[in-house]
């Protein structure tokens, strides 16, 4: 009779802690939510008629400063799509850098001796950062990503980089917003400035996640940036289509012939669409063609500006 009540006190004590334990799992955030009145979670593209309002030399000054640093994120398992990336649209970045889990034979690359995927982004941040020079934007991607720079840069091309955009394809998860990996990642020089300074503050930006508590590393960039006031925003174009993808352009284009039959293309995506995501090497090279070699004779799309690539650019 005492065993069997001992037994039911256990079970009780037992099942009162499992249920404590699930009530505090269900409460706990890692994410401390911090506001801003003032902030907005979509950024616009210029229109034509704001263009036509700025003067030649403001126009020109502004396309003579816009620069570009793209940071690729590489690891030797996927040389293929590195070898493709290198290939194909990174030679239209101002600066392309390769950084990577381990070095490789194959391809030149910063090694960072660092498996650990957040770890090794800090880094990557971190030199890009100190090594910008009079460079005042930069792309994060990773290879299997496909960005058309010219179209980033009409994006931000009248945004102020001393202030602070965290731009891409916003997700929320829970009580954070954050900017998807896969579809690219823009950070002024103002935010990517905040965010290295935050990464000395283990307790706000920990280099080294708790294995119960751990966040992929786009969620975790999000998390570093929030402690400094610098929140995910949305790409879009002037109609208010996203800029950014997480997806293949087939992908979308499948889905389309689905939902808009009658308007496939448009109905896919933007005129001025910057990233593709899951792409292949081959598809790389079929964008690169259909992007910057195909275009139909005669027409002319009449753009106040024109993006001219990196000089040793054989794209164009």
């Amino acid at each position: 009779m005492l065993s069997e009540r001992g037994s039911f006190m256990k079970g009780m004590i037992l099942g009162g802690v499992f249920c404590l334990v699930l009530s505090l799992l269900g409460s706990f955030s890692p994410i401390t939510e911090s506001k801003t009145e003032d902030h907005h979670h979509h950024v616009k593209a210029a229109s034509k008629d704001e263009l036509k309002q700025l003067s030649e030399s403001r126009l020109q000054e502004l396309n003579n400063q816009l620069q570009i640093s793209c940071v690729i994120m590489v690891q030797p398992k996927n040389l293929v799509y590195w070898a493709a990336a290198l290939d194909t649209w990174t030679k239209h970045c101002d600066k392309a850098e390769f950084y990577t889990s381990e070095s490789s034979k194959a391809l030149e690359a910063i090694d960072l001796n660092e498996k650990d995927d957040w770890a090794r982004l800090r880094k990557a941040l971190k030199h890009a950062y100190e090594n910008a020079g009079d460079i005042r934007w930069f792309f994060v991607a990773q290879p299997s990503t496909f960005a058309i720079i010219e179209n980033l840069k009409y994006l931000v091309l009248t945004k102020n980089p001393e202030q602070p955009f965290y731009l891409g394809k916003t997700v929320k998860s829970g009580e954070l917003e954050y900017v998807e990996f896969n579809g690219g990642i823009v950070l002024s020089y103002e935010a990517l400035k905040r965010l290295v300074n935050v990464f000395q503050d283990e307790d706000k930006c920990p280099e080294r996640q708790s294995a119960l508590w751990k966040l992929s590393e786009d969620k975790q960039l999000a998390v570093c940036l929030k402690f400094t006031g610098v929140f995910a925003e949305n790409g879009e174009d002037v109609h208010g289509k996203g800029l950014f993808s997480s997806r293949s352009v087939d992908s979308l284009i499948s889905e389309s012939m689905d939902q808009n039959p009658n308007n496939v293309v448009k109905g896919c995506c933007s005129d001025m669409a910057i990233t593709f995501s899951s792409v292949s090497p081959n598809q790389m090279q079929v964008m690169m063609f259909g992007v910057y070699r195909l275009r139909p004779y005669g027409h002319d799309f009449h753009d106040i500006l024109t993006f001219y690539p990196p000089k040793g650019s054989d794209n164009d």
